[in-house]
């Protein structure tokens, strides 16, 4: 079998050869350390793949089309909507994303983004290199605060773990409710009006497109804050961008945009008060990075075992 990995997969090449070769030793495996989009160059890579390993790296029905032996993509990502779905559906190409690998990171991302937005972490630092004291700067706590936690999966729920540590009562909005001990399970308006923080754990779907709109946004409190290191198509950043430089709430932490980094100049978040932003990072440890390699490899195996029950 001819496994082609099209892009690099940001750990060290010989840890990805080491990681593959424990897996997938008697199989064909081409390793391109470079990331390139161009569709003249992802076809002449592509071409001859069985399988394909892609993270995040955009593959249309031209590309995919020009690939007459591909049965399998296997993602080093959680999302897939980077890829032409329809176009595998109509020729039977299997795609297995990555579950589990960044679940630790993304929430641990997403209290550094609130303890930096409560306790003014960006602003403290420029003051304090331009010799200015905390005059004026109002700094908060999280014991005893509300979040609100959009989506119960994985990432969800370990979010959730850390925010009892952190004495915070716990909303969740999830079309599946479950049973976990100190949640209320709340419908999506009353989570947005009762938290003070609002954390965003959902996939990118037509249903989830700016779920998070200008009618959403408005029932915030003023003092709420807003964290999305799930999709950037969640969230209507035009509304949250004028949202936060009307005083409507104050402040938000955001991961992910509408589009991969680097982000234009003319996006509205670029220039709103009261942000952290990050040129998404919160799936990038090195730990999860390690383990993302491993969860892809293992994904081929069990493909190409065979086991219906195994497979993705």
């Amino acid at each position: 079998m001819k496994i082609v990995i099209i892009e690099p997969l940001g750990i060290e090449k010989e840890s990805v050869e080491k990681i593959s070769q424990e897996n997938l030793s008697e199989h064909e495996i081409i390793y391109y350390d470079t990331r390139v989009t161009d569709e003249v160059t992802l076809i002449e890579r592509a071409k001859e793949a069985e399988i394909l390993v892609v993270a995040n790296l955009p593959l249309n029905r031209n590309v995919l089309s020009a690939c007459p032996h591909l049965k399998l993509i296997s993602v080093a990502f959680t999302g897939i909507d980077h890829l032409d779905v329809n176009y595998c559906k109509e020729k039977n190409i299997m795609i297995c994303n990555s579950v589990g690998y960044s679940t630790v990171a993304v929430a641990e991302e997403v209290f550094g983004m609130i303890i930096g937005l409560y306790r003014q972490l960006l602003a403290s630092d420029e003051r304090t290199r331009h010799q200015q004291t905390k005059e004026g700067l109002s700094l908060l706590e999280m014991a005893g605060k509300t979040i609100g936690v959009v989506g119960a999966g994985e990432i969800g729920q370990r979010v959730m773990k850390i925010a009892f540590a952190f004495d915070l009562k716990v909303l969740c909005y999830s079309r599946t409710k479950r049973m976990i001990q100190g949640v209320e399970f709340v419908d999506l308006d009353t989570l947005m009006k009762e938290s003070d923080i609002i954390t965003l754990h959902i996939p990118s779907t037509p249903a989830t497109y700016h779920l998070i709109d200008a009618d959403k946004i408005a029932l915030m409190k003023k003092e709420a804050v807003l964290i999305n290191t799930a999709r950037g198509t969640i969230v209507d950043s035009e509304a949250l961008a004028a949202a936060l430089n009307n005083n409507k709430i104050a402040g938000a932490g955001i991961d992910v945009f509408e589009m991969e980094p680097p982000i234009p100049v003319e996006h509205p978040l670029l220039n709103a008060k009261n942000t952290i932003l990050a040129p998404h990072i919160g799936f990038a440890t090195k730990e999860a990075l390690v383990k993302r390699a491993y969860v892809v490899f293992e994904n081929i195996k069990k493909y190409l075992a065979g086991d219906p029950q195994n497979i993705c």
